[in-house]
C-alpha cells in the first residue's frame, strides 16, 4: 500500500490486497496445480471447457443455474470488472465504503465513480434513497450512470445485507436502467450460515445481472490469480459476455493453466475443500468476534463481523487521544496503527471513505501466528483463541486500544 505523495495525502492509487486467509496451502490443491504444471498449451482467454463446467457446477448449486455460454473466467476479478466497466460504458456508482479495487478500474478508463451511502445495518448495498438522489444528480448534471457495483457480503465492513434492504435497492437500480455487478467474492465466507440468510442480486433481478466471484475469497490463495463472472440470459447477456471476451482478448487475461487446473478442482468443492473451507470460516470468525469486542469495549465503533476475515473499525470517538498522537486523518491513522499493531490497517479512505473520518479495516490472518506450523495448528485447534500466538496478537491488540481509550478518557474536557 503506498499514496502518490508523501504530502498531503495525495490521491490513492494502490488499495490494499483482499485480506488473506494466511494458512497453509490445502495440500490437495498444490497437488491440482503441480499436476497442471508440466503443461505449456495456451488456454483459451475466458477459460477452459473444464474450469467453465466447474463454474457453472458451483453458481448451479448455490441455486443459479449456470450453462457454459454465460461464464467467463480471468486472472481475478479486477480484470473482469475491468473488462465489464469497458463493455457497459457510462459512470459507475459504487457504495460508501467499498472494496479497495472497484474504483481505480473504472478510472483507469476515464469513467466517473460516485460513491452511494450506505445503510446503517449492512455496507456493501447502497441505500435505495440514497441511490435514486445521487442517480438524479448525475443526469442533472450531464452524466450517464450505467452501472451499479455492489456486495452483499462486503469487503471492507464485513456485513452481510438483509434480503429486504437488498431487494429494495435492486428495484431502485431496475427502474433506473442500471446493469449490476454483484462482487460475491466472500459469499463463502459467512460466518453463521444458518443464521444469515444471503441472497444473490441474480435471484432478484436475473436479467440485470452479472455475478463476479474471485477465488481469493474462499477457495484458493490470493497469491493464484483466477476469478469467474456469470452474465445474465438473454440477448443483453449474450452481447455482454462477447464484449467482455473482447476485451479481456486485448489484453490477453488467461489464467496460467496451472492455476486454472487448481481453480477447476476448487469449484468442483471435493471434500477437501469443503472441509478445509467450512473449518477456515470457523476459525476466522472466532478471531473476527474476539477483535470486534476488543475494539468496541475500547469506546471505537464496528459493526458485528458476519463475514469474510477482516472487520472495520470507526475510531472516531477516540479523536481526542488520537490527535495528540498526531493522528487526524485516514492516512495518519493507518501508520499509526501499522506501527503500533505491527500489522497492515488500511485506512477508509482506500475503500472510499472521506480521508477525515477516522476508519481502518483489520485482518484477522494477521492474529494467527508467524509461521506455517503455527497457523496449521490454529486451523486444528478445537481452542484456537488460546494458543499462545494468538493470544499474544490479541493481546497486543488489547493493549494498543486500551491505550488509547485510557488517553481519551484523560483527554476528554471535564463536565
Amino acid at each position: 500500500m503506498r499514496r502518490t505523495a508523501p504530502e498531503g495525502h495525495g490521491p490513492v492509487r494502490f488499495g490494499p490486497a483482499l485480506p488473506d486467509d494466511g494458512l497453509p496451502v490445502l495440500p490437495e490443491l498444490s497437488a491440482a496445480l503441480v499436476a497442471a504444471a508440466r503443461r505449456h498449451d495456451q488456454r483459451p482467454v475466458g477459460g477452459a471447457a473444464a474450469l467453465v463446467d466447474a463454474a457453472c457446477g458451483y453458481w448451479t448449486r448455490r441455486g443459479l443455474s449456470t450453462r457454459p455460454g454465460r461464464v467467463a473466467a480471468a486472472p481475478g476479478a479486477p480484470s473482469l470488472l475491468l473488462a465489464l466497466t469497458a463493455a457497459l460504458g457510462g459512470d459507475v456508482l459504487v457504495p460508501r465504503p467499498c472494496a479497495a479495487w472497484w474504483a481505480p478500474y473504472a478510472r483507469l478508463l476515464g469513467r466517473p465513480v460516485f460513491h452511494v451511502a450506505t445503510a446503517a445495518e449492512s455496507g456493501g448495498v447502497p441505500d435505495p434513497y440514497a441511490l435514486l438522489e445521487t442517480v438524479r444528480r448525475v443526469r442533472a448534471e450531464g452524466g450517464d450512470p450505467r452501472l451499479l457495483v455492489l456486495s452483499v457480503a462486503d469487503d471492507p465492513t464485513a456485513t452481510v445485507a438483509p434480503p429486504e434492504a437488498l431487494h429494495e435497492t435492486v428495484e431502485a437500480a431496475a427502474g433506473e436502467g442500471l446493469h449490476l455487478v454483484s462482487d460475491e467474492t466472500w459469499r463463502d465466507t459467512v460466518h453463521e450460515p444458518h443464521e444469515t440468510v444471503l441472497l444473490s442480486p441474480a435471484e432478484m433481478l436475473p436479467e440485470r445481472v452479472t455475478v463476479v466471484t474471485d477465488l481469493a475469497g474462499a477457495l484458493l490463495p490470493t497469491g493464484w490469480p483466477a476469478a469467474v463472472a456469470r452474465f445474465p440470459a438473454g440477448a443483453t447477456g449474450d452481447a455482454l459476455h462477447a464484449r467482455v471476451l473482447d476485451v479481456l482478448t486485448a489484453l490477453d487475461a488467461r489464467i496460467a493453466e496451472p492455476v486454472a487446473a487448481a481453480a477447476a478442482y476448487a469449484l468442483d468443492e471435493p471434500e477437501p475443500v469443503i472441509a478445509r473451507t467450512t473449518a477456515t470460516v470457523r476459525l476466522h470468525a472466532r478471531l473476527a468476534r474476539a477483535a470486534h469486542a476488543t475494539v468496541v469495549a475500547s469506546g471505537a465503533l464496528a459493526r458485528q463481523p458476519r463475514a469474510g476475515r477482516h472487520l472495520y473499525a470507526d475510531l472516531g470517538p477516540l479523536r481526542a487521544a488520537l490527535t495528540a498522537h498526531g493522528v487526524g486523518d485516514a492516512q495518519e491513522l493507518e501508520d499509526f496503527l501499522t506501527a503500533r499493531l505491527g500489522m497492515p490497517a488500511p485506512g477508509g479512505h482506500r475503500f472510499g471513505d472521506d480521508l477525515g473520518a477516522l476508519r481502518v479495516r483489520l485482518s484477522t490472518a494477521e492474529l494467527l501466528g508467524g509461521t506455517d506450523e503455527e497457523r496449521g495448528e490454529c486451523l486444528s485447534s478445537p481452542s484456537p483463541l488460546e494458543l499462545p500466538p494468538v493470544q499474544r496478537a490479541l493481546t497486543s491488540l488489547k493493549t494498543v486500544f486500551d491505550d488509547l481509550c485510557d488517553d481519551a478518557q484523560r483527554w476528554e474536557p471535564p463536565r
